[in-house]
């Protein structure tokens, strides 16, 4: 049993070797082809998630293509680059936009005219304070009343 078992197993040891490096009529194994990296990532347009969840880079014996990878790493790396410059240069002109419009001079001024309730709205901060009425100036028409003399 012993000596069957070795010989049918040096049978197919024989076998598999002689397909592997061709003892038939078709050679040995075609030599397969080294894979290249079809560039699904689009050239006319900004690359999307789509493009990249597509994306399928072809291997080799130990893994995936090192160039083919630094090829795709690197585009995409420029393009997010691109953007997140894009993204700072909007952010600052919306930042001056909005300076522009909300740091007017009368930022801190409250609006003229009546309030809601109809009362007249108070006078600026930066408004001078109404004089008394006795440092009035007199209206035209009118002789200044003097002191201890009843207003009319």
């Amino acid at each position: 049993m012993f000596w069957f078992l070795l010989l049918a197993m040096v049978v197919v040891v024989a076998a598999v070797t002689l397909a592997v490096v061709g003892g038939g009529d078709e050679g040995p194994l075609p030599e397969a082809g080294p894979d290249h990296l079809v560039d699904p990532l689009p050239l006319t347009r900004p690359i999307g998630r789509a493009d990249i969840e597509a994306l399928r880079l072809p291997l080799a014996p130990r893994g995936y293509r090192m160039a083919d990878v630094d090829d795709v790493l690197g585009r995409v790396g420029a393009e997010l680059a691109e953007r997140d410059a894009r993204i700072a240069e909007l952010e600052a002109a919306l930042a001056g936009a909005q300076a522009t419009t909300v740091g007017g001079p009368d930022l801190f001024m409250k609006p003229a005219g009546p309030t809601p309730a109809g009362d007249p709205a108070p006078a600026p901060e930066d408004a001078p304070a109404p004089a008394p009425a006795a440092e009035r100036a007199p209206e035209a028409g009118t002789r200044p009343s003097a002191p201890g003399e009843p207003q009319s």
